[in-house]
């Protein structure tokens, strides 16, 4: 029984990264209804709040109570992380390819382990320091930096997914004081309260309702909130309860395989042998960083990926 359960926790949190992963797929025909990058954040933002409000108002009433000081933790987690790393995904995604956006996703580990030695005074390791090295390599290979100085993206595009892998990495930072008080729902919930109403301000959704007459539409977002968000939050931390951060965290390395699988399998994009190397750099420079955090026993990572409510 008990190695039953084990497997059964492994295949929970596999399944939450997998549902991240296939984020691509779901996007893919927003942009095409003539969406933009803050648009779909906007549409991810309102389903995800609208489908969490609802569930929490009938089955975790209590857990809605909240410190009103606390919400500052929850307003620039849902805002300056949650809202712009979508974005700069979405928008290296919608400019160059899925592989590129997920890859360069994947220096978020990198930049926790930079920002937690500042605000949490966690050493900085030769290990660290190595995954550092590896993940700007492999982030070289994949955009065609390396091999012999080829020609790769346009700098901008390179800028806006190392933001998405900084953005994302505050989610951490900003989350790390209010996870002893709150649980990981009650957390998601009002984070993508401040979410959906920064983009409903900010963003020309509501100008584009006409749009929704589409069914594709309506399927691509409630499934992008359902099972790129909510479904893959919810199993990956139900996984993160009996699992040690570590374990948790190096299983979540199969997101961006499964997200680079989904884009060669249904988005049309192709690798070259350089590019499926550079992936395989930054996937183990995260194991190397979660592993040498797990070492010094620091909760920072329990954290990073319970944003991926993102």
């Amino acid at each position: 029984m008990e190695k039953r359960t084990s497997l059964r926790v492994y295949i929970m949190t596999i399944a939450g990264a997998v549902c991240w992963g296939l984020i691509g797929v779901f996007i893919t025909p927003l942009y095409n209804r003539g969406f933009t990058a803050w648009d779909v954040v906007a549409i991810r933002g309102v389903f995800t709040f609208v489908i969490l409000i609802l569930v929490m108002s009938v089955f975790y009433r209590d857990q809605l109570r909240t410190r009103l000081k606390d919400h500052i933790f929850f307003a620039c987690a849902g805002i300056f992380s949650i809202a712009f790393f979508n974005f700069f995904y979405f928008e290296v995604f919608s400019q160059s390819s899925l592989s590129l956006a997920v890859t360069l996703l994947y220096t978020g580990p990198l930049f926790v382990t930079i920002l937690s030695r500042l605000f949490f005074k966690e050493p900085l390791t030769v290990r660290k320091g190595w995954a550092l090295a590896l993940a700007i390599t492999g982030c070289a290979f994949v955009v065609g930096l390396l091999p012999l100085g080829q020609e790769g993206i346009q700098m901008k595009t390179l800028l806006m997914g190392i933001l998405s892998g900084f953005c994302y990495a505050l989610y951490s930072i900003f989350c790390k004081p209010i996870t002893k008080r709150y649980s990981a729902l009650t957390i998601t919930t009002y984070t993508f309260f401040y979410t959906s109403i920064f983009m409903l301000l900010t963003s020309d959704i509501l100008k584009k309702t006409g749009q929704f007459k589409y069914a594709d539409v309506w399927i691509s977002a409630v499934l992008l909130s359902l099972v790129a968000t909510i479904a893959a939050f919810v199993l990956y931390t139900t996984g993160l309860k009996h699992l040690e951060a570590s374990k948790a965290s190096i299983l979540a390395t199969i997101e961006p395989i499964i997200a680079v699988l989904s884009g060669v399998l249904f988005l049309g994009e192709h690798l070259n042998g350089w590019q499926v190397l550079g992936i395989a750099l930054v996937l183990y420079s995260a194991i190397l960083v979660a592993d040498s955090r797990a070492k010094a026993k620091k909760p920072v990572d329990t954290i990073i990926k319970e944003e991926t409510t993102i």
